[in-house]
């Protein structure tokens, strides 16, 4: 590691923007997402970002008994670092949104920087039919919604994962939540290094990423923690996909891919695959003479 830095790739296998109706490679049971996942490690990822949907509708769900039966899979064929998300769903408390951190303790999971209009809706003027019935009113009702992380729920939130061991992934969607993290280690609600998932591609964030913004973003983490006081990776969503992992991994940090960010491998070709993604970030990376770190060496570079 000393003679050739490792690049931490990140898998987002299912996430909670894309509906099945946009894709049909998008898993949707826990045996294909645990499968999905399984794969990507195999294709290079170090770690694996989870969401669970209904097996019968594909629609995201907080449901424990479907996260076991994917967490219990992964585990027992892979040594990949699981990161269950905490989003939740509209209208749960902070402690159902981390109830998973709780039932399986993972190594990491998603811990939101604060509040955000986290709006999918113009998704819907890019479909006129529709395969499942929730999938249009659930984008279109994401014009009215806030994704709520206010300080109260931050405060409970980093009080629970370091309950249960778990290093928060502080997901970051515009400068101001780099501040906050700020101030919650001030107050020792969150432990040095801290970790970073730059957010970019998403409305209510920087919904067009350019290298601008990931360099603006990496300087004021600079100034606020100082070089060596956190570790950071980086996706943009859509199109930005790759060319923003690319940029980060290039400025020294990490990146994050799979079809919770994209559901395109190149213009007009649909991934068919979350390991297809995971495949050509290491050809990118080959490219620049860097290599994917393994799970055991992300451990060492997340300080886990």
């Amino acid at each position: 590691m000393k003679n050739k830095r490792k690049v931490i790739i990140s898998c987002a296998v299912t996430g909670s923007i894309h509906t099945p109706t946009m894709s049909p490679y998008l898993p949707i049971t826990p045996e294909q997402i645990a499968s999905e996942a399984i794969e990507a490690a195999k294709a290079g990822a170090a770690c694996v970002h989870i969401h669970a949907r209904d097996p019968k509708t594909g629609r995201p769900s907080s449901d424990l008994a479907l996260f076991r039966e994917i967490v219990e899979s992964i585990r027992s064929e892979s040594e990949v670092l699981i990161c269950l998300t905490t989003g939740g769903g509209i209208g749960m408390s902070v402690e159902e949104r981390f109830s998973v951190v709780r039932e399986f303790r993972p190594v990491l999971a998603s811990c939101n920087m604060g509040s955000i209009n986290f709006s999918l809706f113009p998704a819907v003027e890019n479909y006129t039919e529709w395969k499942y019935d929730w999938e249009k009113p659930f984008l279109e009702g994401t014009k009215s919604n806030i994704f709520q992380n206010t300080f109260q729920d931050l405060e409970i939130a980093c009080g629970m994962m370091k309950e249960n061991c778990t290093k928060p992934e502080l997901e970051v969607y515009d400068t101001g939540h780099l501040y906050n993290a700020k101030f919650l280690l001030s107050k020792g609600l969150l432990d040095p290094p801290l970790y970073f998932q730059f957010v970019m591609g998403i409305l209510g964030g920087i919904s067009s990423p350019t290298i601008f913004d990931l360099t603006h973003l990496k300087m004021t983490a600079d100034r606020l923690f100082g070089e060596n006081g956190y570790q950071w990776s980086a996706f943009g969503a859509g199109r930005h996909e790759f060319p923003i992992c690319t940029t980060a991994a290039l400025m020294g940090g990490n990146c994050r891919v799979g079809l919770e960010d994209s559901l395109y491998l190149s213009k007009g070709k649909l991934a068919k695959s979350n390991a297809n993604l995971v495949e050509k970030m290491v050809r990118i990376l080959g490219e620049f003479s860097l290599e994917p770190a393994t799970p055991q060496e992300a451990r060492e570079i997340l300080s886990i």
